[in-house]
């Protein structure tokens, strides 16, 4: 029943944020600006999602090596179906999906099998690093390359520069705490071990033996050379999908610098920021949003690019996506109960 309630709610969510997306739009304008998009940014737009993909593959399989040595090509696969997942079910689903596929496949080490719930700490620390890199474009572009920017909106700009300063001083606490935890693992799990006197037994136990788990999976960051490593694969991940931006403003005839991608990364992120099946929704407000207010995009081409873009961005996970789920036998009710028990389990 629960899930059922979330589901609703997160569609309700969806439904809302496309009706005001959509409100008061000539689609058969928006029709026309597609037909007009230029294609040849359109195909370098499409090729930096693939790019990107790929890129996400040789992160996580860099931040996995603490926990056992895995190859690209699974890496790639379950980067793939994690992504595939979140793009058709809902509260993010992928990812608790890409870390169990991942351990379905991982060859077996000294210790046994990869574990999923280690795994799942590395989803835990791409985020934030995601969110780092994030936070470092829009203050290169605040401070540096969009100055200019402010006399067109400047109270949108001064709230952006606010938030973003907010998020940084939150992404940076959270990395100073997994770092700690990453250099002792086994104090989450003595901590935590400390709620028998609270908790059950066995409840208790079983607690310590997730949380445990779960701190070495955040090995990755053990060594500050290995954090700024991660942090040095996490810059052309983002510069890479703000080429895809920019071409395809490029494509639509923006008036947008490719420095100018970087604040719409920033308000992507926002838009994503609500869990609904592939974005649907907070994805597109956010980039007309961004790309009328900032830059005067017309409203027809803005909606086009942002209907566009969002099939590029999760066009090429997905098919990939569903090749290499079918391939292990899963479908959508699988992976849907797969998250189901993951969540439960994690």
């Amino acid at each position: 029943m629960r899930s059922h309630v979330r589901t609703i709610v997160v569609l309700a969510a969806a439904l809302t944020l496309i009706a005001l997306f959509l409100y008061n739009v000539n689609l058969w304008g928006v029709l026309g600006a597609i037909r007009r998009a230029r294609p040849e940014w359109l195909a370098l737009s499409l090729a930096t999602a693939f790019v990107s993909l790929a890129i996400r593959a040789l992160r996580w399989k860099f931040l996995l090596e603490p926990l056992g040595q895995t190859s690209f090509a699974n890496a790639f696969r379950a980067t793939a179906v994690g992504f595939a997942a979140s793009a058709v079910l809902p509260a993010r689903a992928g990812e608790v999906i890409r870390p169990y596929f991942l351990a379905r496949q991982a060859p077996i080490d000294q210790q046994g099998r990869m574990t999923a719930t280690g795994a799942f700490a590395t989803i835990i620390l791409e985020r934030l690093l995601d969110i780092v890199t994030v936070l470092g474009l829009l203050a290169s572009f605040v401070f540096v390359f969009g100055k200019d920017l402010a006399s067109v909106n400047p109270t949108g700009f001064a709230l952006l520069k606010w938030a973003g300063l907010t998020a940084a001083i939150v992404a940076t606490t959270a990395l100073a705490v997994l770092f700690v935890l990453a250099g002792d693992p086994e104090r989450l799990g003595r901590a935590m071990a400390r709620l028998a006197q609270i908790l059950p037994s066995k409840l208790a136990g079983l607690v310590a033996a997730v949380a445990e788990k779960f701190a070495r999976g955040l090995g990755a960051i053990r060594r500050p050379s290995r954090l700024l490593a991660a942090l040095a694969w996490s810059l052309p991940l983002w510069l890479c999908i703000a080429l895809g931006i920019w071409s395809m403003a490029m494509a639509f005839r923006f008036a947008i610098p490719f420095t100018g991608s970087f604040l719409m990364i920033a308000l992507l992120t926002l838009g994503v920021a609500v869990p609904t099946p592939g974005a649907v929704g907070g994805f597109h407000e956010a980039f007309r949003v961004g790309a009328t207010t900032f830059y005067g995009a017309p409203e027809e081409a803005a909606v086009g690019a942002a209907i566009v873009l969002h099939l590029f961005s999760i066009g090429p996970s997905l098919l990939l996506g569903l090749v290499f789920a079918a391939q292990e036998g899963l479908n959508l009710g699988t992976m849907r109960r797969l998250a189901d028990q993951a969540e439960h389990t994690a």
